[in-house]
């Protein structure tokens, strides 16, 4: 049986938890000016509908990226105070992702809006 309060009790803490991460994380802000600038130069562009939800799942998948950043780096620094070897890769790695993602982002951004851009060139 599903217990509905503690189901609608979830999106309270992961609403609690979005609220946080874009409250705290300056790189996620930095991400979402980038999401803001995408989405209107895709409106400027024309960009075709399906294009749109490609860089649209791109930029969620950047922005998810760095909240699982953010989380790795708070518990991390829960576990441990000092300064460990472990601790420093594993926020590392997670920091790594980010770059990964994001650079992903910016490729899959560019082959999108490449012939758009001629286009303004060209006419």
């Amino acid at each position: 049986m599903i217990n509905w309060k503690r189901f609608f009790k979830s999106f309270k803490y992961a609403f609690e938890g979005i609220h946080y991460a874009f409250k705290n994380d300056q790189n996620l802000f930095i991400h979402l000016l980038f999401a803001f600038l995408v989405i209107n130069v895709s409106i400027y562009l024309r960009v075709l509908p399906y294009q749109m939800a490609i860089l649209g799942l791109t930029m969620m998948m950047v922005i998810t990226a760095e909240m699982i950043n953010s989380a790795i780096e708070k518990m991390v620094d829960l576990i441990t105070k000092e300064h460990r070897q472990e601790a420093k890769i594993a926020k590392d790695v997670a920091a790594g992702m980010v770059l990964v993602t994001a650079l992903a982002a910016a490729i899959i951004g560019t082959l999108i809006f490449f012939p758009y851009v001629l286009k303004l060139f060209h006419h």
